[in-house]
């Protein structure tokens, strides 16, 4: 403290940062980016935390297989019959194995058409049966969802879902309901079933009168099978906006995986062999990439995503039938989904022993909150570095201390000149840049109708034509801005660039702790144009630097760099439609189930981005 209050230490620590800040700049980034490398090096063992699912001494005595396979062909049967999800014969199935059963219509008119899937109004109905506890009251509940889509996908799943209800219905063990779901159109079947069962209405879903409910849900698993014979279970744990189930639920799967001899996956791997370097290194750095893009992009990897908003803990576990040499039918997964209930109707309270906020390198490990913070805290030092920086001058030059003599060149550490005019210069450039950022979130979707009557496009390429054309436009801001004002000097674009800086420093510490790989990604590639910006001198580097790390870039690189751990690069034309569908279906996640990618990008990033954009182009 000593140090901080002497005024001629004080000046010379401030000499010291002003000489010594970019070098800490450049070693702090680098820091960042060397510490999330090692992540895969610093994830200790995955470990069960509840006492109550500490063991998986449970007897399964269920063999489901051949009954779940007859099943499965008269769903399929029925279903081919009738076109759709056969309503009748699930509520009379069901009826029979002794459940309570329900069913839910509802409909949802899309604000754009969804390409991907074909489909503008959707209309559906969600059939569930509900097995009452016989040695509780229908205090709580656990789950079983099977998503029905367009084609004959999913039999098998149903066929088991039926099988596994029939054979719970015959024990006296549950002390919680069971509720087994089957839902039409994925996603937003799942969403109109959960806002009908808690009794909310959240993104506009239109749907009847919700007949029965259950208790208060404590787990949930959605299941997904391509096959009657699975060589694998591949395990998805990302939810809407980056959310995770707890880590306690995904280690009680790997562990019935574990006793029943089935081979569980994590992004389609097997864990890789253990050792600092080599191919188990690079696999687990492959599967934690793939991870973090998937928690970026903010979509549910399955149908247990939309759960995790209700504070229902679930997974999605896909069947998949590959080249694998080993093989198992549904009889296995079925033991182990009643082993998973049996172990989870043990519970007296919610999971909460273990972690919510985690990274998997792999099924074997993972890694903490307090392991991967740093990294993003490394990025936001710089932030702070050239925030601090900045205001030194800025201080310096209130002191009364003024321009150099005559013939004599301003250095990197002299006071800056007082700026003619006061502030009102940086009102025009942070205005607009809001302004921007509110007509590229606001306009696209509004203003679609216009764009199809003068233009001659569909609908849903008129948004994303629109979110383009919106987001170039913007480029252009600093250029009129400038034309209609003009002055301001150093103190302006400094004064500027500290509002841009503290701006993006808070973005970036909101999302560390909404969702750390956005904010990640976000800070890797917004970090260092906005370290290195300035107006002056030659503006081409510093121009390309910002235009090669602006937002709508980073999601095209993101999309070119998720084939490439995918191990299925992808060439530029495919990567350019892959990058257009990603922007409509961030704009669909948005208003079918409230995601906040599209806001967090339009509102926060973008509006930063154009601030950096008018401090390089300052006069």
């Amino acid at each position: 403290m000593g140090l901080l209050s002497d005024p001629q230490c004080r000046r010379a620590l401030g000499r010291l940062l002003l000489r010594l800040n970019t070098p800490l700049c450049v070693l702090s980034y680098l820091s960042g980016l060397a510490w999330f490398l090692l992540l895969p090096l610093l994830a200790p063992r995955t470990y069960l935390s509840e006492n109550a699912m500490g063991s998986t001494m449970v007897g399964e005595g269920s063999d489901l297989g051949p009954r779940a396979l007859a099943l499965a062909r008269d769903f399929g049967e029925h279903r081919r019959r009738e076109g759709g999800i056969p309503v009748s014969w699930l509520s009379h199935t069901m009826f029979q194995l002794g459940l309570e059963v329900h069913s839910q219509p509802f409909a949802r008119t899309l604000p754009f058409p969804d390409e991907a899937h074909e489909r503008y109004l959707v209309r559906g109905t969600n059939v569930f049966g509900v097995l009452r506890a016989p040695r509780a009251a229908s205090t709580e509940a656990l789950l079983l969802l099977v998503p029905c889509c367009e084609g004959g996908k999913n039999e098998q799943a149903v066929g088991l879902l039926l099988a596994l209800a029939g054979y719970c219905r015959g024990q006296i063990y549950w002390a919680k309901d069971l509720i087994f779901l089957v839902t039409e159109h994925d996603l937003l079947g799942t969403q109109a079933w959960l806002e009908g069962y808690h009794g909310v209405n959240l993104t506009a879903m239109q749907s009847g009168p919700f007949p029965g409910r259950a208790g208060a849900i404590q787990a949930a698993l959605a299941l997904e099978l391509s096959s009657d014979v699975l060589t694998s279970v591949d395990v998805a744990v990302e939810g809407l906006d980056g959310q995770l189930p707890n880590l306690d639920l995904l280690n009680l799967f790997q562990s019935f995986c574990h006793k029943n001899g089935l081979l569980c996956t994590l992004q389609g791997k097997l864990p890789p062999p253990e050792g600092p370097s080599g191919p188990g290194y690079a696999q687990s750095l492959r599967t934690l990439g793939l991870m973090v893009l998937g928690q970026a992009g903010g979509a549910p990897g399955g149908p247990h995503g939309l759960f995790l908003r209700f504070r229902i803990e679930a997974l999605t576990l896909r069947g998949i039938n590959s080249f694998r040499q080993h093989k198992f039918d549904l009889g296995a997964l079925g033991r182990t989904l009643e082993g998973m209930f049996r172990k989870l109707n043990n519970l007296l309270e919610r999971l909460h022993q273990s972690y919510f906020l985690y990274l998997l390198p792999s099924l074997a490990r993972f890694v903490s909150i307090g392991s991967y913070a740093p990294a993003l805290g490394l990025l936001l030092l710089v932030l702070a570095l050239r925030a601090l920086e900045l205001w030194m001058r800025l201080s310096r030059s209130e002191e009364g201390e003024g321009e150099p003599p005559v013939g004599e060149v301003r250095g990197p550490s002299d006071p800056v000149p007082p700026a003619r005019g006061g502030l009102l210069y940086l009102v025009p450039p942070i205005l607009i840049s809001v302004g921007a950022g509110a007509a590229l979130y606001l306009l696209p979707v509004r203003g679609q109708a216009v764009a199809t009557q003068h233009f001659p496009v569909g609908e849903a390429e008129a948004v994303v034509l629109a979110l383009i054309g919106i987001y170039v436009a913007g480029m252009a801001l600093p250029h009129s801005t400038h034309r209609a004002l003009s002055g301001g000097g150093q103190r302006g674009w400094m004064t500027l660039k500290l509002l841009a800086l503290l701006a993006l420093a808070l973005l970036l510490t909101c999302l560390a702790l909404l969702n750390f790989s956005l904010g990640f990604l976000l800070g890797v590639t917004l970090v260092p144009p906005a370290a290195a910006v300035r107006p002056g001198g030659n503006r081409l580097p510093l121009a390309l630097l910002l235009v090669l790390t602006t937002p709508g870039l980073s999601l095209f690189m993101a999309v070119l760099l998720e084939r490439e751990l995918l191990e299925a690069p992808a060439g530029l034309g495919e990567a350019w439609q892959r990058f257009l569908g990603a922007l409509g279906q961030g704009l669909l996640q948005e208003h079918l189930h409230g995601a906040h990618l599209s806001p967090l990008l339009c509102l926060g990033a973008y509006p930063c981005w154009l601030l950096l954009w008018n401090v390089l182009f300052w006069k």
